[in-house]
Parts: structure tokens; C-alpha cells; sequence
């Protein structure tokens, strides 16, 4: 059985909050379908590494907290806060040097012992109100 509460930590410590692209193949199923806490989804590493590659530019310092993860079987869920200074254009908004916090949930489904499909919804109303 897979040990989804351990790749959900990978996936935010190492992938994430490392930005360690070395971690994508042991972590994420190639046939990754993956919906942000922004609002973009995508399918593939590709574009899920070009997803996380725009967070970093808008926020150098992105960083992911996990506060709480259930994982039951194959599927976890978990409740986040994201945190970092918006240094570039973060959801359409120019970078204004702000610090920022929001919260959000996030929902996993391992497949071949691999994070397969994520869910991720944010709190994008807190957020654009501290960037402006």
C-alpha cells in the first residue's frame, strides 16, 4: 500500500519547498493531473513543473506548510498555509514586495505508488486583498 502522508510531506517539503527537481519522478506519477491553489490545472510534469516554476517567480520564497494531513489508503487530504513575499506577478497582481499568508486544503490520490491527482483550492480572495 502506498504511504500517501509521506509523498504529500515530499511533495511539499522537497518539491515545493526545496524546489529539488530531482524528487518529480520518485513523488509525482508522470500522468500527473494537477489543479493549484491558483486556479491553473495541469496534466503531465511539464506543465506542473511550469505551474510551480510561475509560483517561484511571483513569490521567491513560496513556502508550503502542512498544519494538518489525513491519508487514508490510497487518497489524503490535508489543510495548508502557503506563505512568501510577492516579488513578481502573483495571480495577474505585479509584485509589490508584500509579505503574504492564505490558507487552503489540498486532496491527494496515489496510483503505481505515485501522487497521481491533486486538488488544491486557496483562499485567492485573502490573497489578491494583501497584494493590493
Amino acid at each position: 500500500m502506498t504511504d500517501v502522508s509521506a509523498l504529500v510531506h515530499r511533495f511539499y517539503d522537497v518539491l515545493w519547498n526545496r524546489w529539488d527537481d530531482d524528487a518529480v519522478a520518485t513523488t509525482l506519477h508522470p500522468d500527473l493531473r494537477f489543479r493549484g491553489s491558483l486556479g491553473q490545472e495541469t496534466v503531465g510534469l511539464g506543465e506542473w513543473r511550469a505551474y510551480r516554476d510561475g509560483v517561484r517567480r511571483g513569490s521567491s520564497d513560496f513556502h508550503n506548510e502542512v498544519v494538518d494531513l489525513v491519508a487514508d489508503g490510497d487518497r489524503g487530504a490535508a489543510r495548508l498555509v502557503w506563505s512568501g513575499t510577492h516579488d513578481g506577478v502573483l495571480v495577474g497582481i505585479e509584485g509589490t514586495g508584500r509579505r503574504f499568508s492564505y490558507a487552503g486544503a489540498a486532496f491527494f490520490t496515489a496510483r503505481d505508488s505515485l501522487l497521481a491527482d491533486i486538488w488544491v483550492v486557496g483562499d485567492l480572495e485573502g490573497l489578491r486583498r494583501q497584494l493590493t
